[in-house]
């Protein structure tokens, strides 16, 4: 396809998703509560320079799981041409909400707001599925509450423990029972009882000088599974001159249901988030979990309708960096180490959130390569998502596996013999695949290479 040509819609019902008596009954449009604006659909020209950066695009090949095509649907069912239901709100749902597209767009079209805007609209007012409402509630009442999830833990442990996780996998039967839970399960991480375990305090001074006082985010998900990461992130704070303040009030960042549209549930959870660290007196708010960032600094606009909480939102937004982004800006001022005896053929893997949602590439890279012996590679397709994008791999699986599997060819094709990766959603979904392709390569987040480096700890040989 010539990305430049002007894009022509179809006419027939079958494009749009239309219903053929839409001659005689009224469509059935957007509601009046925050619909996708005009402005922002019209700055689209139709150039699909967006269909080659699009995953879904690429995956699918059909023009309405694209930017353009979903851009053109808003359209259509915001002018009466098409009804938002079950045939059209299933292009929606297939969008990864990665913004590729939002880097791409020659125009400035902003499908972020666009996309924002639309699938708050198919949650209130598409019915779903008996099965799709189950995986739905699962995933919506467990993974943004992190002591509902810390209470699982045991339960994960002992399946994977008892040999059980071996002999489910083995038989082959969930994917052909739920192809959902199947692709929940096979990003399960191995549990230990080190969060029970391990628990930061609620102030760790600054080693040196203090040239900073910062707030520390732990995430959900982030704080169970990853919880080396979040260690690591709180030593190399402190060693570069920053008081690390973690309200232990803190919950979920709220990025999982905002990203799929369940508005009142991510305004409740941002709330709360605003109101454990009000009063701390931070300078800066730190992150190191990709997507949770990009939905901190959006808590302006997802408090926005709230009198009491919008100007706190966007103060909040205001005050958060991703810890690449932070350690960047103020430098370190830590000494490095080797990590290894020679060099370390390093990869580093763009989180999709960090890179095309906060514009932040070069500051991981720069510190990455800060570290003595570190020679880092690009992979081909280095901006193409890797298919977690949050829970995209549970409620898309087929999609979300192509993309993985891609990424990580891209990946191993470097040579490379470590991965880094910000994101924990990421992190999970390249392990998955690095596993059913028989690939030993280890994964680190960038902050747990600088954490060994600054304290002078050696990797162990690395056999990719």
């Amino acid at each position: 396809m010539q990305t430049t040509d002007k894009f022509v819609p179809a006419k027939d019902s079958n494009f749009l998703g239309q219903n053929p008596h839409l001659d005689t009954l009224p469509p059935a449009g957007f509601d009046d509560t925050h619909p996708p604006e005009q402005k922002h659909i019209d700055k689209c020209v139709h150039c699909g320079f967006c269909l080659s950066t699009c995953p879904s695009y690429r995956v699918i090949g059909k023009e309405m799981d694209s930017p353009r095509g979903r851009i053109y649907l808003m359209d259509a069912i915001k002018n009466g041409e098409t009804e938002l239901n079950s045939t059209t709100s299933q292009h929606f749902d297939t969008c990864l909400g990665c913004l590729a597209c939002v880097t791409t767009c020659p125009s400035g079209v902003e499908y972020d707001k666009l996309i924002a805007a639309t699938r708050p609209q198919v949650e209130r007012n598409i019915p779903r599925n008996l099965g799709d409402r189950a995986i739905r509630t699962l995933i919506f009442n467990l993974f943004p509450y992190p002591d509902r999830l810390r209470s699982l833990l045991p339960l994960f442990w002992l399946y994977q423990r008892s040999g059980l996780q071996n002999v489910v996998r083995s038989t082959g039967l969930l994917p052909k029972v739920s192809p959902r839970l199947a692709a929940m399960e096979s990003i399960l991480p191995k549990v230990t009882i080190d969060p029970f375990q391990a628990d930061l305090p609620d102030i760790l001074p600054a080693k040196g000088e203090k040239r900073y006082r910062v707030g520390m985010i732990l995430g959900c998900v982030q704080r169970l599974f990853f919880h080396p990461v979040n260690e690591a992130t709180a030593r190399v704070l402190t060693a570069n001159g920053c008081e690390v303040v973690i309200p232990k009030t803190q919950g979920c960042c709220a990025a999982l249901p905002a990203h799929q549209g369940q508005q009142e549930q991510a305004q409740n959870i941002a709330r709360q988030m605003v109101d454990a660290f009000e009063g701390t007196d931070v300078d800066y708010i730190i992150i190191n979990a990709a997507g949770c960032g990009h939905t901190l600094k959006e808590y302006g606009h997802i408090l926005e309708g709230d009198r009491d909480y919008k100007d706190k939102g966007a103060a909040f937004a205001k005050q958060v960096r991703d810890i690449n982004e932070f350690l960047s800006e103020i430098g370190l001022t830590a000494p490095l180490y080797p990590l290894t005896d020679g060099d370390l053929p390093l990869v580093y893997q763009d989180a999709c959130h960090l890179l095309h949602g906060q514009k932040i590439s070069a500051p991981p890279r720069q510190l990455l390569r800060q570290i003595p012996g570190v020679k880092l590679s690009e992979p081909i397709d280095a901006a193409l998502c890797c298919g977690s994008a949050g829970v995209y791999n549970m409620l898309q699986p087929e999609v979300a596996d192509e993309l993985g599997q891609q990424k990580v060819e891209n990946l191993v094709a470097t040579g490379a013999k470590a991965i880094a990766s910000a994101n924990p959603g990421c992190s999970l979904q390249i392990k998955k695949h690095l596993a059913l392709q028989g690939k030993t390569l280890p994964l680190f987040h960038p902050i747990e290479l600088l954490d060994l480096s600054i304290r002078g700890e050696k990797l162990p040989l690395l056999v990719g």
